[in-house]
């Protein structure tokens, strides 16, 4: 699986997890050139505290496209160490 913004590939994995209708990425298959600090944090009542990413490309900012939970539910202990993106991040095989 590959997870594309702005035209360029800033995940590549063949190890995903899907929940929701979402793949989750190994943290390591994000690429660092891409990515940057955000405050931003959201909460689900059975995955856990989420924290974001923004994505850094070709001089474009897609705040808070990528999430993860540090220390998930134990109900969603699958993604513990993975990413999933959002906001027009294509992810496709």
């Amino acid at each position: 699986m590959k997870a594309i913004w702005n035209g360029v590939i800033v995940a590549q994995s063949d190890d995903t997890v899907v929940v929701e209708g979402n793949h989750y990425f190994a943290r390591d298959s994000l690429k660092p050139e891409y990515i940057s600090f955000s405050n931003h944090r959201s909460s689900c009542h059975w995955k856990g505290q989420a924290h974001y990413y923004s994505l850094i490309v070709n001089g474009e900012m897609n705040p808070e496209a990528v999430w993860y939970y540090p220390e998930p539910l134990e109900a969603a202990a699958q993604i513990k160490g993975r990413v999933a993106f959002w906001k027009g991040v294509k992810v496709e095989e």
